[in-house]
């Protein structure tokens, strides 16, 4: 069965207007009554938050460096179920993706133009027109002609000045053979409040990301062709359909079948973290599974083991798939604020993804009572993920205010932006991974660890010297290294069998 057709909204350069293009197509195609599937390319968590307010569905990425190349279409055909188009926002310019000397190719690794290629989807390009005239030809005959794999099927022109701009403008776009699909006018009172690493979070804006979704969909709507984008979407999905489920009994297999023996399996850990995944777990209704816990309820049995997620404000950096991992191998799901909640009853294992915690430390650390629990369960053994925004939870202080204190290091803003994919490698065993593991993660972070103590590394690589990064103690699992857990269907088997051992 064909997924949805799908379009790629793509610039020249970063700061093009891509997401306010996205997000008002995404809300202006639901209106018209289109059932649309909203995802983002690259490890951006941000953007997904306001495509998903636009789409009334959870936003997702398609990042090939950090899931593999194969597994892109899979991803995309599962999350653009029972949608009829598709809307993919791009990074940064189309053919910008991961730096790498080593690769000769046209087609940079984790670019737009790579998932457009996967895709087989045609691709718009959002010009910002501001400073453009007839030369805006040349640099679209370009970006046509640059790789033959990637087909540019139309443009739009943002921030246009005037009506004599258009008309010039469209001038240029006839003359390499573009049709123009939509002129967008300067509209300044919708840029949406930035802080140090971009957008501020759909959730923390609260309901002025709601007005400014409403003002973009309102926007392309009255400035974009809408019928036109609908034709030109396109692409011929085939294959297969990531499903959680398969996926952990894949890996189940694959470690059984690895093993000569039943005594070799008996001492392969790969059988002992997969063999423990249910291939068929009761689903989870998240709404309600987060009001019980909100009532005090949620003590589950080992066999179900209840997995407690960072979420609100300041932990909003996180992948829809995490979740349908973790519930396909059997633990059920509780998110909960901290900046507000205590720990849920009966939490076996505790995730902390990234976020602003930066921008929230004072409430953090007013939850005293949730402080002491996490530091609790660790001192106990409790299997704890954070990541980025969970491991200044975890430090003794962040700015000056009080954390969990369950690593020996403090937190602090610091002076620059440390941005970019890493070739990891796990120096230790933990809760998730096993020492010598390989993985691909992202780092996005203007914060530092200071006054550090003698933990294990979680991590290691080359930036070009070397790098030993983040904790590992007893069951705890802390860095700054994001990264994506449909690349790594492994760790999270492994994280909730070990939450599933949990004596709490």
């Amino acid at each position: 069965m064909v997924s949805a057709p799908a379009v790629v909204i793509a610039a020249p350069a970063s700061g093009s207007g891509k997401t306010t293009l996205a997000t008002g197509l995404i809300g202006a195609l639901r209106r018209a009554g289109h059932r649309v599937a909203p995802f983002k390319v690259g490890p951006d968590y941000i953007d997904p938050g306001y495509h998903g307010l636009a789409a009334g569905r959870p936003g997702r990425n398609l990042d090939p460096v950090l899931v593999g190349e194969d597994r892109v279409v899979p991803l995309y055909r599962h999350g653009a179920q029972g949608c009829d188009i598709a809307v993919v926002e791009g990074v940064m310019g189309l053919f910008d993706g991961r730096i790498d000397e080593n690769r000769g190719d046209a087609i940079a690794e984790g670019s737009t133009a790579q998932v457009a290629g996967l895709l087989g989807a045609p691709v718009v390009l959002v010009v910002d027109a501001r400073g453009h005239s007839q030369s805006l030809a040349a640099l679209l005959h370009g970006f046509a002609t640059y790789d033959s794999s990637v087909r540019l099927g139309g443009v739009i022109l943002n921030r246009v000045g005037s009506e004599r701009h258009e008309q010039v403008l469209r001038a240029a776009c006839d003359r390499v053979g573009l049709p123009v699909l939509g002129a967008l006018p300067r509209m300044a009172e919708l840029e949406v409040p930035s802080r140090h690493l971009g957008l501020i979070p759909a959730v923390e804006h609260g309901s002025a990301a709601t007005a400014a979704v409403d003002a973009m969909t309102e926007l392309v709507a009255a400035h974009v062709d809408l019928r036109a984008i609908v034709a030109l979407a396109g692409g011929s999905v085939l294959g297969d359909v990531w499903d959680p489920h398969v996926e952990l009994a894949s890996i189940a297999e694959h470690a059984t079948a690895g093993t000569s023996s039943d005594g070799d399996r008996a001492h392969d850990p790969r059988v002992t973290d997969a063999a423990m995944v249910r291939r068929q777990p009761t689903s989870v209704d998240p709404a309600a599974e987060s009001a019980s816990s909100a009532a005090g309820s949620g003590v589950v049995s080992g066999r179900d083991p209840l997995i407690a997620m960072a979420g609100g404000p300041a932990f909003t950096f996180g992948y829809a798939e995490h979740r349908e991992l973790l519930v396909a191998a059997g633990a059920r799901v509780v998110v909960f604020d901290p900046l507000t909640d205590e720990l849920p009853v009966g939490t076996a294992g505790l995730v902390l993804p990234g976020g602003f915690p930066e921008e929230h430390a004072g409430q953090l650390s007013a939850n005293e009572r949730l402080r002491a629990a996490v530091a609790d369960g660790a001192s106990r053994g409790l299997p704890i993920h954070a990541e980025c925004a969970g491991l200044l939870y975890l430090t003794r202080s962040l700015d000056g205010h009080r954390m969990a204190g369950v690593i020996d290091a403090d937190a602090e803003f610091g002076p620059r932006l440390t941005l970019g994919y890493r070739d990891a490698v796990a120096l230790h065993d933990s809760a998730l991974w096993r020492a010598g593991s390989r993985v691909r993660g992202h780092e996005f972070h203007r914060t530092r660890l200071v006054r550090t103590g003698a933990e294990n590394p979680a991590w290691g690589w080359r930036a070009p010297g070397s790098v030993a990064e983040g904790a590992v103690l007893r069951q705890v699992h802390a860095s700054y290294l994001h990264t994506h857990p449909a690349g790594n269907p492994d760790a999270i088997a492994r994280f909730v069998t070990a939450a599933r051992r949990f004596d709490h």
